[in-house]
């Protein structure tokens, strides 16, 4: 019978520094390679290349080599992804050409309240977890509702957290960046993590913790303007693990956080006035889980809750947004069992509660919603060389009754080097509580319209499919996958009256379009020496909105990432990456505008002090590519040249 231990993790490697400053000792690395585990496609532990789905994982090595402030910073370079602007220069994760509301970011398979159908521009889901306490991310490219339901029309991002250790090791570090240009946006950041057993081989604690802060950055043509938003924040977690005996685990998980942001803006209209508007976000959250490994299989247990809360001000008088809380509660659990040799079949099931407080979504300034579900997997592996998974998740909304969720994967490993993928499934979106209710009403656009809910709104949808292989040979690595996604009833807001005439055109929200999005990934990968290697991905969007047959907007056709890591030594190593974002759409009162392509430039280094302390540091954005110089219309930015220099430490 598998034994159900408290893993020990290895300690982390460390990042970079100016170059000057290294000097690379002696010797080479030594390097083990360690196939991937996933757990995010079929909610059971399958080997990477095994994975019935188009998964990449980003561990916490790949993190310690570049600054990390949010999940946005940990998923930059990863293949199919786009940070699409939301307002405020403010960034979604966008994944396959859908939009950033589409992706379902999960804490070790358990969701957190998405935030941005209560609240406007809000990205206060990518701030949850310090960097500290990643073991690694796993990102599924394609709907994955027949696990996880709502919200993962377009894919999952999962962050793992981790885990209380068989031994006492903790890892710290402290960071800060300045920008050339003397603007502002100086950063500053500190974290550490500590894990260890309270009773060896059956109590074990983790902890985490983190401060950062990043000053505003003026406009550079208005400096009564902020570029930038300045951030303050403050988190910490602690995770008791119960071991009773060799098939069972039991954890208790506390995380809280609070962050304060702020930026200069203008009411706008004739009578404009500058104001500075300051966010107050509060994060907590709670979780208890049971995992039993036994005999028959393996069952699994939880219940957690989610809560967030935010609260805005404004000085010179100006009304500030008004307060919301969001609750997710949830309780969830699972049963695998092996039957006849080559199926395993999971059975599972979900109940949540989700809660909003806020006084402009009814009269009363609350609204909630119950949803309820189970799901059914079949892994069948026919042979060692072929896979086929089954599934399908069946939901149940209060509005709108039962929504189910198939998907169907098809998995093929023609030698040890090549696999051939095919993969169909349905994903779904269920409208928010604000979007639902007759009641919510809204000024928008700075006053220049009002929004209202509709609850007659039907969930989106999306269909997709994919094909394609991936070829691992010794030193180097190919891979291609042919996609599309097919898009129903997304939901709009639509002019209803006095359209155009500011401060009285009434909006509201309607299902009206539909979307094809097809596109093509490929990556690569190659040693090219013993001390140099290099890795890179492209992916190729055609993004069109079917409803009106143009172009979807604020989509670019092409991305791509690159990577270059030189280690001449097992003390010192370097990288050069590169970030190519292609030229786009916006629209603004259905006039479309184009967008120019930019490249970001990066350069991080790490030198080995001693066997616990690393010296890390680099340049971020070495061409100080600045988005207003190329247009004023993209609605973000990116910081400008930015040194930075840190410090871990491991034990």
């Amino acid at each position: 019978m598998p034994v159900l231990k408290m893993r020990r993790f290895a300690p982390r490697r460390s990042l970079s520094l100016l170059a000057f400053s290294f000097l690379p000792l002696g010797g080479q690395a030594e390097v083990l390679m360690l196939e991937p585990t996933v757990v995010s496609a079929t909610s059971t532990k399958r080997a990477l290349k095994d994975v019935p789905a188009s998964v990449a994982v980003i561990t916490a090595e790949d993190l310690s080599r570049r600054p990390v402030r949010d999940l946005e910073d940990a998923l930059r370079g990863s293949e199919g992804l786009q940070f699409n602007g939301i307002g405020m220069s403010r960034r979604g994760i966008s994944i396959r050409g859908m939009s950033s509301e589409h992706t379902l970011v999960l804490i070790d398979g358990k969701r957190i309240s998405p935030s941005a159908g209560a609240i406007a521009h809000s990205d206060f889901d990518l701030g949850w977890v310090p960097v500290e306490a990643i073991e690694r991310i796993e990102v599924v490219r394609g709907p994955m509702s027949s696990l996880y339901g709502s919200e993962a029309l377009g894919g999952v991002v999962n962050v793992i957290t981790r885990k209380a250790t068989d031994t006492w090791l903790g890892s710290g570090f402290v960071e800060g960046g300045v920008r050339e240009d003397g603007l502002g946006g100086q950063t500053h950041q500190a974290g550490g993590y500590v894990s260890g057993p309270l009773l060896p081989g059956v109590l074990g604690l983790a902890l985490n913790a983190e401060s950062q802060r990043q000053q505003e950055t003026p406009d550079f043509d208005s400096r009564n303007l902020s570029e930038l938003e300045g951030r303050n924040g403050n988190s910490g977690g602690a995770t008791l693990s119960w071991t009773p005996d060799d098939a069972q685990r039991i954890d208790f998980g506390y995380e809280s956080g609070r962050e304060r942001r702020w930026r200069n803006s203008e009411t706008g209209g004739g009578a404009s006035r500058d104001y500075e508007s300051t966010d107050i976000i509060e994060r907590e959250r709670w979780s208890l889980a049971h995992s039993g490994d036994w005999l028959w299989g393996s069952s699994q247990l939880r219940a957690y809750r989610n809560q967030l809360e935010r609260k805005n001000s404004r000085s010179g008088g100006v009304v500030p947004s008004s307060p919301q809380r969001l609750i997710d509660s949830v309780v969830d659990g699972n049963l695998s069992v092996p039957l006849l040799d080559m199926h395993r079949v999971t059975l599972g099931g979900e109940w949540r509660k989700e809660e909003l407080e806020d006084r402009s979504v009814n009269a009363r300034g609350e609204d909630e919603a119950l949803h309820r579900a189970v799901f059914l997997q079949d892994e069948i592996a026919f042979s060692p060389a072929w896979s086929l998974t089954l599934g399908s998740r069946f939901d149940k909304h209060e509005q709108f009754g039962w929504e189910n969720s198939p998907r169907v994967y098809l998995l093929h490993h023609l030698d040890d080097q090549l696999t051939l993928r095919a993969g169909v499934g349905k994903g779904f979106k269920a409208p928010s509580l604000k979007q639902l209710s007759p009641g919510y009403s809204a000024v928008g656009g700075g006053g220049r319209f009002t929004i209202v809910g509709n609850p007659d709104l039907q969930p989106e949808t999306n269909t997709s499919y994919e094909l394609g292989a991936d070829y691992q040979a010794r030193g180097w690595s190919l891979s291609g996958m042919l996609f599309e996604n097919d898009v129903e009833d997304l939901i709009q807001t639509v002019c209803v009256a006095s359209c155009g005439v500011r401060g009285r055109e009434l909006r509201n929200y309607e299902n009206v379009d539909k979307a094809r999005i097809r596109g093509v990934e490929l990556g690569a990968g190659v040693d090219l020496s013993s001390t140099l290697s290099w890795k890179l991905n492209y992916t190729y969007l055609d993004a069109r909105n079917r409803t009106l047959g143009q172009r979807l907007g604020d989509r670019s056709r092409h991305l791509a990432n690159s990577v270059l890591q030189w280690q001449p030594t097992s003390t010192f190593e370097a990288q050069l990456r590169t970030e190519y974002i292609g030229s786009q759409l916006t629209y603004s009162s259905n006039v479309a505008y184009s967008l120019p392509a930019y490249s970001l430039w990066h350069l991080e280094m790490s030198q080995k002090l001693s066997s616990n302390l690393t010296l890390r540091g680099g340049i971020e954005n070495i061409g100080d590519e600045r988005l207003a110089d190329q247009s004023e219309r993209f609605v973000y930015a990116e910081p400008g040249r930015t040194y930075h220099v840190g410090l871990v430490a491991t034990f």
